[in-house]
């Protein structure tokens, strides 16, 4: 199948200019990609070219026709997507305001671009002299991990998955850019755990109403631990049973004290059925 005839069943082929990029990204990745380590097959490497020169020229493309073409999962689709554009060296431009408006939280515009600057500093920082300038901050995938922790922080909800997609990076790579972040600049993306106070919290008072021991903590008094009450209950049940044990020694010992002649003896019971015999006549 030709790239033209890919081209027109996802409906792209009147793109001249598309097509046409499409045809020297496919020349570019023979060249500098392998594509039989990931396992992508013929028609799927073009299938990813011709959406590699959509998103290019800003031409719609339908992610999900080329992915029923290509006959592969969602998953590795993606995977193989973003294993190609990285191998041919094709940047995929992330804008934070775009990401914002997508995502439909543009207030995080501000708290974005504050960690992105923090973090490019601080990281600097650590680096010697020699690799601070051949370090690249302007890959998508800083973009998309410092979009993706301030959403946490300011609790909106946001699709991990899609976000990895539009930064066309791998799984692994956005969670390490993540962890980063999160190391250097906790103060900007981190998440404060605080202990929350048992008095405070609703829907509790009930049961510390109800529960007297509850209630004298709360007042400052003290309750037993849970080890003392254990022990008291072994303490109360050995109590009864020496008193249950003494009760019967005493009867033991006065049964022994009484007149030989006076004691009862046991009788015993005959459990065999007696049966009948039975005799009959015989008739002659």
């Amino acid at each position: 199948m030709s790239l033209m005839d890919i081209a027109r069943k996802l409906g792209v082929s009147e793109s001249k200019k598309l097509v046409n990029k499409a045809a020297e990204l496919r020349r570019l990745a023979d060249i500098q990609f392998d594509s039989s380590i990931i396992g992508v097959g013929e028609i799927c490497k073009t299938i990813i070219c011709l959406e590699i020169a959509a998103s290019m020229l800003d031409v719609v493309f339908n992610r999900q026709a080329a992915i029923k073409l290509s006959g592969m999962s969602e998953k590795a689709y993606n995977r193989s997507f973003n294993a190609m554009q990285n191998g041919i060296g094709v940047k995929n431009k992330l804008d934070i305001r775009e990401l914002a408006i997508q995502f439909g939280c543009v207030r995080l515009i501000p708290f974005v671009h504050k960690g992105l600057s923090l973090y490019r500093e601080r990281f600097l920082a650590k680096l010697p002299l020699a690799r601070q300038s051949s370090t690249d901050f302007t890959r998508p995938v800083f973009n998309a991990g410092a979009f993706y922790l301030c959403a946490k922080k300011h609790k909106l909800k946001v699709d991990k998955l899609k976000l990895i997609e539009l930064a066309g990076t791998s799984e692994s790579e956005f969670s390490s850019v993540s962890t980063s972040m999160m190391d250097l600049c906790f103060d900007i993306f981190g998440i404060a755990k605080e202990k929350k106070d048992p008095k405070k919290i609703k829907g509790k008072r009930e049961l510390l109403d109800a529960l007297p021991e509850k209630r004298k903590l709360e007042d400052g008094g003290s309750c037993s631990s849970d080890d003392e009450s254990h022990d008291n209950k072994k303490f109360i049940r050995k109590e009864g049973y020496d008193e249950w044990k003494s009760q019967v020694e005493r009867s033991i010992k006065r049964i022994k004290t009484q007149d030989p002649a006076k004691q009862t003896k046991q009788a015993t019971l005959d459990f065999l059925k007696r049966v009948p015999k039975i005799t009959t006549n015989q008739s002659s």
